[in-house]
């Protein structure tokens, strides 16, 4: 029984703040739109390699703090679904 409790513990040392939690979803939100539009990027370039006469325009997007937050509300509710 002692080693049940002393190893619940340990784990529940582990367990991060909400703080922490919000931040972490924060920056991979922050990190799937990054490498979201790097991969517009990207294939727009690579099309544009091989059609040189008809270019496409690269993407002048930004991602903003408003765009983070919404990617990050979303991991959080699916993280959070109990389905």
């Amino acid at each position: 029984m002692l080693q049940n409790t002393h190893i619940q513990e340990k784990k529940m040392s582990n367990n991060k703040s909400g703080f922490e939690i919000r931040a972490d979803l924060l920056t991979q939100a922050q990190g799937i739109l990054e490498c979201n539009l790097q991969r517009r990027i990207d294939a727009i370039r690579e099309y544009n390699g091989y059609h040189e006469d008809e270019p496409r325009e690269l993407p002048s997007e930004t991602i903003d703090t408003n765009d983070v937050i919404t990617a990050a509300r979303e991991l959080y509710e699916f993280v959070n679904d109990k389905q």
